[in-house]
This record gives structure tokens, C-alpha cells and sequence, in this order.
């Protein structure tokens, strides 16, 4: 007999039991106390290649430390898996996940290519088993307020999406800088910016131009710019990079005013992030309610794994089409190398 999927010992409100790989900073900061937080879901195992990180992350999290990432996945009450590895291994270890019957929440980009995406998300419809990339800063409630305000007409008809995400250089050694690990600027922060542009302009957005700057010394994408359009001529332009002074900014550009988000991806749980709302002959302020993106994307990734199977295809499309949009951006870019 074989042995049953994980979506179909979770049936109701059973316990979701979280394996995590890796000992990253998003996940000790951010995710894993969502996740710990989240009622019927608990953290039940680590897996770090350096005993020290994972007895310190279990020690934290009250739960079981792992030396080796296979140990974890074979583990029987592990029934979803959690993957903050650099971005270079996400695609590797989330097929291994799925094939070991596990549901998977991975961190952005899911994949590094589009082939990687196929295989991943083919994997987790054969096996119906949940498959969801992290882009927590979808389901903050700033989003859903700027969205229905551009549904009811605030600012027109929508013309243009602005968007920005980038941050100070890191240290020479960062694991960003590192091609074997999947570094650069676009898939990192540049993420960011392009699946907002999806968010708001729809998913037949597609890729215009784009622009990808290799700094000093370095052997991946430090900073660019991208250009998309939807077939009616909706324009959005993107910037990102690891040269910057920090800066997160969203802004939406219609025929009768603007909307303006400044923290559209990092707000942290307490903040209370203002939308800007401008016309010809206006100019409003409105202070949005704080909320928790890692918890509510923690709370909707096991309803994921607990529901039905045909409520999974959506972000499998997701997958596919942040995946398609980051392969169509390094094909159209011109590389600068600056002397």
C-alpha cells in the first residue's frame, strides 16, 4: 500500500507540522514566529549543516535539531517544509521536498529559471501537494486598501506603476554576491518591484526593456531597471539594486491622480504604513492599519496545505509567470560593466 500524501492526513484543522531548511536571518526574524504563532501549526524541526545553527534555532523554537536537510525530509512527522536557503538552491531543495511528499513554502525567487519552475510546480500537481513562493508583502493590507481604491476610480484609469526596492551595498563575503548561489540585484530585490508590477497590472504585463549593471569587481547584477507594458500600453518601471540607499516605493499613476504606497514590502508587524492619495487639486493622507504580512502568509500557506487540491493551481500559475517574467528580463537586458 502506498503511503498516504501529506494533504490527506491533514484533513480540517489537523496540526501542520513545519520542517525548516536552513538557518537564513529571514527565518529566525521573521517567518519562524509567524509561523510558531500561527494556531493548529507548529515548528517541529530544523536542519542546518552546522550543528551549532540548528540547536540555537531549536533551542528558540522548542523544537527537534536536524544535521543534515535529507534527515529532515524523511522525517514522518514533518508534513510541510519550509526553504530560506540561498536563492541558488531553492529550486533543487523544493523538488527534493516534493518528491518526499511534502508541502512547500519557499522564499522568492521559488525558482532560478523558468525550466526550474516547470519542474517544481509539475512535481507538486502529480503529487497534490502545496506549492507557494514567499512574497509575503502580498497579503499586508496595504495592498488590498490601494487596490480597491484603484478599482473604484480614485485616480482614473491606471497609465503607470512605478516601483523601486533597494538597499546599501553588503559586505564583500554576502552570499548576494555569489553566482554559484543564485546572487544578483534581480533576483533578490528586483523581485520585489516586478511582482508588484503583476499585482497591479495583471498577468499579461510583459518585459519592454531592461537595463542590468554588473558593479566593480563583481560577478553578478548589482542594480537595473526594467520596463513593462500591457497590451493597452500600461507602463511600469522598475529599479532595484545593492547600491542604493534604501528605499521602498510603489506608486500608481492614473489619468486623474496618484497613489502612492512608501513601504509597500518590508513594513514591519507595528508599522502603520500611510497611503498618499493626490489629485489636481488634492492632496490626502491616510494612515492604514498595521498588520502582520509573515503571519498572514503563514496562516494562508496551511490553509493551503490543508485544502483541496484545486485550490493549489493558482499559485502554481504564480510560480510560473514570476518565473517566465525574471527569464524574460535577463534575455531583453543590456549588461553594462562599468570600468
Amino acid at each position: 500500500m502506498t503511503a498516504p500524501r501529506p494533504a490527506e492526513r491533514l484533513p480540517g484543522a489537523a496540526e501542520l507540522r513545519v520542517g525548516v531548511l536552513g538557518c537564513a536571518d529571514i527565518a529566525r526574524r521573521r517567518m519562524l514566529p509567524a509561523v510558531a504563532g500561527t494556531p493548529g501549526v507548529r515548528v517541529a524541526a530544523v536542519a542546518s549543516r552546522d550543528p551549532g545553527k540548528a540547536g540555537a534555532f531549536a533551542a528558540r523554537f522548542g523544537c527537534d535539531a536536524v544535521d543534515d536537510y535529507e534527515r529532515l525530509l524523511a522525517r514522518p512527522d514533518v508534513d510541510a517544509v519550509y526553504i530560506p536557503l540561498p536563492t541558488g538552491l531553492h529550486a533543487r531543495w523544493t523538488v527534493r521536498a516534493l518528491d518526499a511528499g511534502k508541502h512547500v513554502l519557499v522564499e522568492k525567487p521559488a525558482a532560478g529559471t523558468l525550466a526550474e519552475a516547470r519542474e517544481a510546480v509539475g512535481l507538486a500537481r502529480e503529487r497534490g501537494l502545496a506549492l507557494m513562493e514567499n512574497f509575503a508583502f502580498l497579503r499586508h493590507g496595504q495592498h488590498a486598501a490601494a487596490r480597491r481604491r484603484l478599482h473604484d476610480g480614485e485616480i482614473g484609469e491606471l497609465r503607470a506603476l512605478q516601483s523601486s526596492f533597494g538597499i546599501p551595498p553588503r559586505p564583500p563575503a554576502d552570499i548576494r554576491y555569489r553566482r554559484e548561489l543564485g546572487g544578483g540585484a534581480l533576483l533578490d530585490v528586483g523581485a520585489y518591484p516586478l511582482r508588484a508590477a503583476v499585482l497591479y497590472l495583471g498577468d499579461d504585463v510583459e518585459v519592454v526593456g531592461a537595463v542590468l549593471r554588473v558593479g566593480p569587481g563583481r560577478e553578478v547584477d548589482t542594480a537595473g531597471s526594467v520596463l513593462l507594458a500591457t497590451p493597452a500600453g500600461v507602463t511600469a518601471e522598475l529599479g532595484f539594486g545593492f547600491e542604493h540607499a534604501y528605499r521602498g516605493h510603489c506608486a500608481l499613476w492614473g489619468a486623474t491622480g496618484r497613489l502612492v504606497l512608501d513601504q509597500p514590502f518590508t513594513p514591519p508587524p507595528t508599522a502603520r504604513p500611510v497611503l498618499r492619495l493626490s489629485g489636481q487639486d488634492h492632496d490626502q493622507r491616510f494612515v492604514l492599519d498595521a498588520d502582520d504580512q509573515f503571519g498572514n502568509t503563514a496562516a494562508a500557506f496551511a490553509e493551503l496545505a490543508r485544502g483541496p487540491a484545486a485550490a493549489r493551481e493558482e499559485q502554481y500559475a504564480r510560480i510560473l509567470r514570476q518565473a517566465a517574467l525574471l527569464s524574460a528580463v535577463r534575455d531583453t537586458a543590456r549588461v553594462i560593466r562599468p570600468a
